[in-house]
């Protein structure tokens, strides 16, 4: 079973971290939470879910997961003003590991300029970051690049999201 490092910090999008990670865990995969801080507890930006984070991003290393999980919501924009975080998901890119993101996720992915030549969506309001950033945009629920990039665009895409994220990662 695959070993997930999830990034996320407060104003995360609820049901784009707790639906996917559920389902994760519920088909026996690991979901690490990574933030700042271990023992932090961040807070979805509709109130509905708190997360108490697992493990401070500088006691983790890309080698010790399987994949990366970016859930949406203003959290991936916080994360990339931090070297650290963007270094991190870089990491997973570079290395062809599996990444799982939705909404505007992406962003991390566009500051570690991993996006180049890749079939993706978002939200749409990134729509033009991600082309400028050099992705092959496509207004689609799901759209999976090659053996490694899951991206969907909003909270209605969650269950073609997990469908396609739980095949690569399985």
């Amino acid at each position: 079973m695959a070993k997930i490092a999830a990034l996320l910090t407060d104003q995360f999008e609820d049901v784009e971290y707790t639906d996917p990670a559920e389902a994760f865990k519920k088909e026996g995969h690991e979901v690490v939470t990574i933030e700042k801080e271990s023992g932090n507890t961040v807070k979805g930006k509709q109130g509905e879910a708190t997360v108490t984070i697992d493990k401070s991003i500088d006691d983790v290393n890309p080698s010790d997961f399987d994949a990366l999980f970016i859930p949406g919501g203003f959290s991936p924009d916080l994360l990339r003003g931090d070297e650290r975080f963007v270094k991190f998901a870089k990491a997973f890119m570079d290395g062809n590991k599996p990444v799982l993101t939705i909404c505007h996720g992406p962003q991390l992915l566009i500051t570690a300029k991993t996006l180049e030549g890749r079939k993706a969506t978002g939200f749409k309001s990134i729509k033009v970051d991600m082309e400028y950033a050099g992705a092959e945009y496509h207004d689609e629920e799901v759209v999976v690049c090659g053996n490694q990039l899951v991206t969907s665009r909003d909270p209605d895409d969650i269950p073609a999201f997990i469908r396609e994220s739980l095949k690569l990662i399985s």
